[in-house]
């Protein structure tokens, strides 16, 4: 395992110093996020990632390098195509600007190290599959396969997570999943005439995934978060839209990402509070 004898965290480390690793982080943050937002857009429809410049998506005209900059530009151009004047979805600066505060909290939580690499490349990941499954329902299973690949670096060069918590993890959570998936589905059918799963294959998959990454207590607490956050705005979707079917994936890639960074810290303060005992007068 590499790291920098808590470069971030030592008292002998100067304000100055974490300022500026910090802005650098953001800063290549909001560039990866820049491609993310590529990403999310393109992966569904099946375009190539890398072969067509960016273009607006209602005139068509090629962008501009200098409107390239990720956040600034559209600040700059005040949302708006210097082309056409059409308005640019914030949705751009917001993932661009989500990936460079995760990043920034990431290493703020973690330091310099091999699990803050790892950490960050799944912000990431979790930012495509959160979005994408909000705009399609669907999740991408070579993004969740690049997920359960980090479990490889994760086992070589951090030792937070045990071999067997990890295989345990996989299982702990997506056997629930499918479970709950296959016995909803007749049910669905017969009462909303209807072909869909109560949790869908792919947020099954996404839990196998993040327990091989996580291991058995943190991503228990994943999930938890992840039921919560959906059941809450769930409610609020409803309300708002009437709609019963929505995206679980956003939640629990929310879920994922505050479980990477504090889950098993979460699990044994719940254990702790479960288990305490007042003292005896």
């Amino acid at each position: 395992m590499f790291e920098f004898e808590n470069m971030l965290h030592s008292e002998f480390t100067e304000l100055p110093f974490k300022l500026m690793i910090y802005t650098i982080v953001f800063l290549f943050g909001i560039c990866i996020g820049s491609f993310l937002n590529v990403v999310i857009i393109r992966l569904p429809r099946h375009e190539s990632l890398i072969k067509r410049s960016s273009h607006c998506m209602t005139c068509g005209t090629k962008i501009r390098p200098i409107d390239l900059i990720p956040v600034f530009s559209w600040l700059l151009l005040r949302g708006k195509c210097h082309a056409c004047g059409e308005k640019i979805s914030p949705r751009y600066p917001i993932v661009e600007s989500l990936n460079g505060i995760l990043y920034v909290l990431t290493f703020m939580i973690l330091d310099i190290n091999a699990k803050a690499i790892i950490t960050c490349v799944l912000m990431s990941l979790l930012i495509v599959i959160g979005f994408m499954d909000w705009d399609t329902q669907e999740i991408d299973l070579i993004i969740v396969g690049m997920i359960l690949l980090l479990a490889v670096p994760a086992a070589i060069f951090t030792d937070d997570v045990e071999l067997k918590h990890r295989i345990i993890g996989a299982f702990a959570i997506s056997v629930p999943f499918f479970i709950i998936g296959e016995v909803s589905r007749p049910i669905i059918r017969k009462k909303f005439k209807e072909d869909f799963r109560a949790i869908e294959l792919g947020d099954t998959i996404l839990m196998f995934a993040a327990g091989a990454l996580l291991g058995t207590q943190a991503v228990i607490v994943s999930a938890l978060i992840g039921i919560i956050a959906a059941a809450v705005f769930g409610l609020i979707i409803k309300f708002a839209t009437k709609e019963s079917k929505f995206a679980f994936g956003p939640y629990l890639s929310m879920g994922i990402a505050v479980a990477m960074l504090w889950g098993n810290q979460i699990a044994s303060w719940y254990v702790d509070l479960l288990t305490y005992e007042p003292p005896v007068a």
